[in-house]
């Protein structure tokens, strides 16, 4: 074996050596960021972070409804859909910074992630416990939830030495009209009449600026008339097909069904006029579905009447109203 050869085959073996180390520090890298501990996040301006933009069915690219409004070194969170605890770590906020949560309804959509945003974030651990704020049937709602998993919480403190109060929710009904002021922000709790389950549309206003966020739209006149003056409304935008074209479409659905659903909701396009009528500067949509498969095309349709600023966030996207 000549000399030529013999350094060939060490170059070669650096070379391989070298790249394995990078990916090796490469993959170390990515599991920190993926399973590291995360600091405290601290807001300049009043910003919203789009935990989950997805809607009531599963949706292996959008989390389920959840919204978190940070203000200083404040979260507080909008709804705690499914997939709310990796949301939350894909928008870089430690699960157990978030103390206080409002739910828009009890609509299970809304809910679903509650257990897994008390129990993941405890581990962190969170030494306090949660505040929730919800319509009639929120006590019921976490007493229920507490006790489900009662079992598991006794194990947890006598196995992990965890906090008992970090396990702890409390719960708080309130009614339309209901405002309360976090440390500088005001939450206003408005009505949404008509559903099958008493629900509220939110409206938060922190020094110049107000942001709307509707759960649900099956109420327009009341978003509208709640968020007048408002800079910024986040509402819902579904696409509901008839019956006739939901055949052509290959789905054979319940046409009653189909009613049904599109009753509760706010369809893609008329969802402008309600942004238009509430004299809002900027439309943000979340809840949708099916989720759109150009943003180009959605503001299309919105378009033909609102003639603002028209916002499509991804899960960890986030503005300021």
């Amino acid at each position: 074996m000549n000399a030529r050869l013999i350094l060939y085959l060490i170059l070669s073996a650096v070379m391989a050596v070298s790249w394995l180390s990078t990916c090796v520090i490469f993959r170390a890298a990515e599991l920190g960021e993926l399973l590291g501990p995360i600091e405290k996040r601290s807001f300049r301006e009043l910003t919203v972070v789009v935990i989950g933009s997805g809607g009531g069915y599963e949706n292996p690219e959008r989390f389920g409804p959840s919204l978190a409004i940070g203000w200083d070194t404040n979260v507080l969170l909008v709804d705690t859909g499914r997939g709310v605890a990796e949301g939350l770590r894909r928008a870089a906020i430690p699960l157990a910074q978030p103390r206080t949560i409002l739910l828009s309804s009890l609509m299970p959509e809304n809910t679903v992630g509650l257990d897994d945003l008390l129990l993941t974030g405890w581990r962190q651990p969170r030494t306090e416990g949660l505040k929730v704020i919800g319509p009639p049937g929120t006590v019921e709602l976490v007493a229920g939830l507490l006790a489900a998993h009662r079992i598991g919480i006794e194990a947890e403190i006598e196995g992990l030495g965890l906090p008992a109060a970090g396990a702890e929710i409390e719960a708080v009904e309130i009614e339309a009209g209901w405002s309360h002021d976090f440390d500088g922000l005001k939450v206003t709790a408005g009505p949404l009449p008509g559903g099958p389950t008493p629900a509220f549309v939110w409206r938060i206003e922190k020094d110049d600026r107000t942001l709307v966020i509707a759960g649900h739209g099956w109420a327009p006149d009341a978003v509208v008339s709640f968020a007048k003056g408002a800079d910024t409304l986040v509402h819902e935008a579904v696409i509901v097909p008839d019956a006739e074209g939901a055949e052509e479409a290959g789905v054979l659905v319940d046409p009653e069904l189909l009613r049904k659903e599109a009753a509760l909701h706010t369809m893609l396009e008329d969802v402008g006029e309600v942004a238009k009528r509430s004299r809002v500067t900027s439309l943000v949509l979340v809840r949708m579905r099916p989720p759109p498969f150009y943003d180009f095309q959605v503001k299309g349709f919105v378009g033909k009447s609102f003639d603002g600023s028209v916002i499509i966030p991804t899960d960890g996207e986030e503005f300021e109203p």
